[in-house]
């Protein structure tokens, strides 16, 4: 067994009708391991520590005033809670807050959609001649819709001879 497995079994082991119970395998690895040796007998003092421990006493009158607090609770009316809609602030508010529902569902005027403005990039207003790397890609920028549908360009035929820039 591996010092995992007798992590486990520890808990259990520490008292003493655990140790009595113990396999042959798990006693001779807690003779054998230093660590989980030491692991048994700071459980082992643990347990010895709870046992000692005594529960406190509650007070002599504790169950007569639990007892009295127990009828006082019984004896109070069920409050529901539809209770808190008997006061006229509170119904007043309730039936406000429905009624601004009711007009921003109802009516869609009320309600401010923002306006959407066509803006167009700004240009340097530099003159740009065609075949360039800048002139290619606004070029392509202008007209990405159309070539996103060419698709005669994907039956093409690439000559084999030609090759990239060095």
């Amino acid at each position: 067994m591996n010092c995992n497995e007798i992590r486990e079994l520890l808990p259990g082991l520490a008292s003493a009708a655990g140790m009595d119970a113990a396999t042959p395998e798990v006693n001779q690895h807690i003779a054998s391991c230093d660590a989980c040796a030491a692991h048994l007998r700071d459980l082992q003092k643990t347990m010895a520590l709870l046992d000692e421990w005594q529960a406190p006493e509650p007070s002599p009158y504790f169950d007569t005033r639990l007892q009295a607090r127990l009828r006082e609770e019984m004896a109070r009316p069920a409050a529901g809670w539809l209770n808190w809609l008997r006061r006229p602030a509170w119904a007043m508010s309730l039936a406000a807050v429905i009624f601004a529902g009711v007009l921003v569902v109802g009516n869609k005027s009320y309600i401010s959609q923002p306006e959407t403005i066509a803006t167009k990039p700004p240009s340097l207003g530099l003159p740009v001649e065609p075949g360039t790397a800048v002139g290619d890609l606004q070029a392509l920028e202008r007209n990405d819709e159309l070539y996103a549908d060419f698709d005669v360009l994907d039956e093409l035929q690439v000559q084999d001879d030609v090759t990239a820039n060095p």
